[in-house]
């Protein structure tokens, strides 16, 4: 939920000093000046301002903030276009037409994008709104967001009667999460579906759930760990597929809620939650480990990019020292990678095998599966050589 110290911003509104608090999921710092902005800004005023670090208070209609967003959208990638989009583009399309091998510079587009998006992100996060104590906004034609909101950012301080500020893409990110919250993610190889809560990675890109139903059980398998559950997917598979007892540990207060939440509604008696940084304490040794990390070491910008990126591969490699002693004797590990950060040159293979033998692990086997999702078939995209060539895999590991 929202981080216990408490920050605010103020503002001038009719001559008067406002303040209120500030509320980031993104993490961004309180905006130092703050404009209020209505129905009769332009967008291309609205981009200068957001461009020169000015953040923008809405004070009209709830639905043309949202369509004032839209253009600032708009312009930001018609400005990309211009520079440095255009310019990542050319290189990564004459790397591609030149060379049936990884393009060296694939390692800089890769942090060019990072840094574009960071950019954008930036900018449109400078499109403010305030909510008062119960989460209500006071706009025309203003939605009820206050359940959305609760349950993303948890109970304000009433007793303060203190209204907060947010962006409106947090709060696009809030409503979005309560209605992932009630329809569910669909995995179909499973039969099931999955809910995520807000701030918790959705599983949406889920081509390996079949490596994990295709991958054959270990001889012994009373006992499993799923490290970094999440929603509690890969815990969910193990279940199902009849493993006696799951332990499944996660460091996110809202990752173990959501995965709870999941696994109550699949009514499942023998999976047990345990916060922990990686592996559990006083539990018996598993049959059975398996991890989704973080496939790219890089550093996280955000809350819920530790799902995507892990920094100098901590959390990878802390796993991998860590596996043999907490694994039975015949045990085994599953470990589900993506080799996508060895088509963007920011690891090696070399490299993760090393980390398997440091660890005193050796590889029994692998089970591969390509990318489906949209971003591995667009040409346009400046990594498309690298995401084609991505391959999602499931490394068996055991004791050397």
């Amino acid at each position: 939920m929202l981080a216990t110290q408490k920050q605010y911003v103020q503002w001038f509104e009719n001559e008067t000093l406002r303040h209120a608090r500030w509320l980031s999921e993104s993490n961004h710092l309180p905006p130092a000046r703050i404009v209020l902005v209505d129905d009769k800004t332009t967008a291309d005023e609205a981009y200068r301002l957001a461009c020169e670090g000015t953040s923008l208070l809405w004070h009209g209609d709830f639905h043309n903030a949202r369509q004032l967003l839209q253009a600032l959208k708009r312009r930001i990638e018609r400005t990309n276009e211009r520079s440095e989009q255009r310019k990542i583009k050319k290189a990564a399309n004459k790397t591609v037409a030149e060379s049936s091998e990884t393009p060296k510079d694939i390692p800089n587009l890769f942090h060019q994008q990072r840094q574009i998006q960071a950019q954008r992100s930036r900018i449109l996060s400078r499109l403010l709104l305030e909510l008062d104590t119960d989460y209500v906004s006071h706009l025309r034609r203003a939605p009820d967001v206050s359940t959305a909101c609760t349950a993303a950012f948890g109970q304000l301080d009433k007793a303060a009667d203190e209204s907060c500020v947010l962006s409106f893409r947090d709060l696009q990110g809030a409503l979005g999460a309560a209605q992932w919250r009630e329809k569910g993610v669909s995995i179909e190889s499973l039969g099931v579906s999955i809910y995520p809560h807000y701030g918790v990675f959705a599983p949406t890109r889920h081509e390996y759930v079949q490596l994990l139903l295709d991958a054959p059980l270990p001889t012994v398998n009373n006992v499993a760990y799923d490290i970094g559950t999440g929603t509690g997917l890969l815990a969910i598979i193990l279940a199902q597929r009849g493993v006696k007892q799951v332990i499944a540990t996660d460091l996110n207060p809202r990752a173990l809620d959501c995965a709870s939440e999941n696994f109550t509604r699949l009514e499942l008696a023998n999976v047990k939650l345990q916060q922990a940084d990686l592996y559990p304490t006083d539990a018996p040794l598993a049959n059975l480990i398996v991890c989704n990390p973080p496939w790219l070491p890089a550093k996280p910008s955000s809350p819920l990019e530790y799902a995507v990126y892990d920094a100098n591969s901590t959390m990878l490699r802390g796993f991998l020292q860590g596996a043999k002693q907490h694994l039975a004797e015949q045990g085994e590990i599953w470990l589900i990678l993506s080799d996508l950060a060895e088509h963007l040159q920011l690891r090696t293979r070399e490299e993760l095998l090393d980390w398997f033998a440091n660890a005193g692990l050796a590889v029994k086997y692998r089970l591969d599966t390509k990318p489906k999702h949209g971003r591995s078939q667009d040409e346009t995209d400046p990594l498309f050589a690298a995401r084609s060539a991505e391959v999602t895999s499931l490394w068996c590991l055991q004791r050397a």
